[in-house]
């Protein structure tokens, strides 16, 4: 059984690595436009990232019609990605793929 799953509604696959699930996320699905600032950045872990660095949970909250359990799931999920996840090396193959 993989350890990772993509989380992006409408897809099932799963990772036996995070990078590999980050990876995944950044060039197998359409960006994501911000609700809040309108930036178009990759779907998954770096939307999230997005959202809980460049605004307010205030903000976040409002735009995204969310509640404090949805901003915690967030931060749940960023957390366990950056606890395991060698972001340089996820940049890295995201930029050779490219």
């Amino acid at each position: 059984m993989s350890g990772w799953a993509c989380g992006i509604a409408g897809c099932d696959a799963t990772f036996d690595a995070v990078e590999e699930t980050v990876v995944h996320q950044t060039l197998d699905h359409d960006g994501h436009e911000c609700r809040v600032c309108g930036a178009v950045v990759p779907e998954g872990y770096f939307a999230i990232r997005h959202a809980l660095d460049e605004h307010t949970r205030a903000e976040f909250v409002r735009a995204y019609d969310a509640d404090a359990d949805a901003v915690r799931e967030r931060e749940r999920v960023r957390a366990a990605v950056e606890a395991e996840a060698d972001l340089d090396a996820v940049r890295a193959r995201v930029d050779a793929d490219r």
